[in-house]
């Protein structure tokens, strides 16, 4: 067939070369697994055991105050159809792998006290996150939070930073457990992941670490995070100057709220104002592979049954707002808030399994030609839509990978995760 051009290269080479040191600088996390939740916790109370107590302590919370399956599923909303099944998977998480993701906390939830106080749990916290890669008692992943880098504290959450990893891998043979991050507060200005990054640089090569090993993640809580005094959107700024290295955002529904004048009787976890913020990363994130983190629910299950109905309540309509908003992951406070954060993350994937696993299999039956499902027009454009609800939902322990072939997918084209491949795959077999 005749074409205008016969070579296309050099105006595709401008273009190549912009796209792969663009690939180079934000590799993310894609195929990985993302926690469902990071569970803060302060510093002073951190053992090796910590996150196993917290399960069992979850445990008896459900089986005092959800009583039954129809009784904890009422209490949050949840039809009776699932109750039962997502009261046994809730069972089932808290006594496999209670807490996903685990942050041992230097900042507000430890306070400011005395250095010599701070070193010592600096180097406490760390022999025990030892004791625990030996035991096998961590979660998939952990790390700390450290302090802000303001101009009173930055000397001091560094020094913590270096007892703390120093020890560590002094008493774990050079290894860091898995899923390792170190978590940055109130962000205001790029130059203060500069300094975290500059830090990593010079203390990997005298730990034995290699380069760019250690990981950060963000901690978005200020306005000046999301918009700078210029009017300028900071995020892209702070992935820049985490060269590679940072993994997660977080977003800080109190700090943030706070530092918007919002009053303590409105800050909320869906305030107008946080779903705004939270879609600003979003955008400056998207396709960079930077996990996305909700905030946390203030009000704690805590006090009589019907106290603790309505938090829970509270909590999983908190957890649901996250999740229709593309936000996958959030924080929990409290050994309380872990069967609300699984039942609602099992209830938000099993409600609609039915009409997905339909729609999906209708899709492919008809290898990506639009098709009509009942009255919901589905295009081509819906199909990624469609493979994500999957992919999320096997990734959350909601779904299982045998719920999701039910569509008619293979198991190579499930985790290829890439709905473009998929057709093209199905169109070439077609040819």
């Amino acid at each position: 067939m005749k074409t205008t051009i016969d070579d296309y290269s050099k105006f595709t080479a401008p273009l190549d070369r912009a796209l792969v040191p663009f690939m180079k600088r934000f590799p993310g996390n894609a195929g990985e697994r993302q926690p469902v939740h990071t569970v803060y916790g302060g510093a002073q109370l951190f053992k090796s055991d910590t996150t196993r107590k917290l399960g069992e302590k979850a445990r008896s919370i459900l089986d005092e105050q959800g009583v039954d399956p129809f009784t904890f599923a009422r209490a949050i909303d949840i039809a009776d159809v699932h109750a039962e099944r997502i009261w046994q998977r809730v069972v089932e998480k808290l006594a496999r792998e209670p807490v996903e993701d685990f942050r041992i906390d230097f900042e507000d939830g430890y306070g400011n006290r005395p250095d010599d106080e701070e070193d010592r749990d600096a180097e406490r916290c760390a022999r025990e996150v030892a004791t625990g890669m030996r035991e096998g008692t961590l979660p998939p992943f952990i790390g700390i939070r450290i302090k802000p880098f303001s101009s009173e504290l930055m000397r001091r959450s560094l020094r913590t930073l270096d007892i703390f990893l120093t020890t560590l891998l002094g008493e774990s043979n050079g290894k860091l457990p898995s899923g390792f991050v170190v978590t940055l507060p109130k962000i205001q200005l790029p130059e203060q992941v500069t300094l975290l990054v500059d830090i990593f640089d010079a203390i990997e090569p005298k730990l034995g670490l290699a380069a760019n090993t250690l990981r950060l993640e963000f901690m978005i809580e200020t306005t000046q995070s999301i918009l700078s005094e210029r009017g300028e959107s900071n995020l892209p700024r702070f992935l820049d100057a985490a060269r590679g290295r940072a993994v997660a955002a977080h977003f800080g529904t109190y700090d943030y709220t706070a530092s918007c004048n919002i009053t303590a009787s409105e800050q909320r976890m869906d305030h107008p104002a946080c779903d705004f913020a939270r879609h600003m990363m979003q955008i400056a994130y998207a396709g960079t592979g930077i996990w996305l983190s909700d905030g946390a629910t203030n009000v704690l299950p805590i006090g009589d049954r019907d106290t603790i109905h309505r938090a829970w309540k509270l909590h999983v309509d908190h957890i649901r707002h996250s999740l229709i908003n593309a936000y996958y992951q959030g924080w929990d406070l409290h050994p309380a808030q872990l069967p609300t954060r699984y039942a609602a993350i099992y209830s938000f994937f099993l409600e609609g399994l039915a009409a997905a696993t339909e729609r999906l299999r209708n899709f492919m039956q008809k290898a990506g030609q639009a098709t009509l499902v009942g009255d919901v027009f589905d295009d081509a454009a819906t199909g990624q839509g469609l493979l994500n609800y999957f992919i999320r939902g096997i990734n959350s322990g909601a779904l299982t990978e045998e719920e999701a072939l039910a569509t008619g997918l293979t198991i190579d084209e499930l985790r290829s995760r890439s709905f473009v491949k998929i057709l093209q795959g199905r169109r070439g077999a077609v040819r």
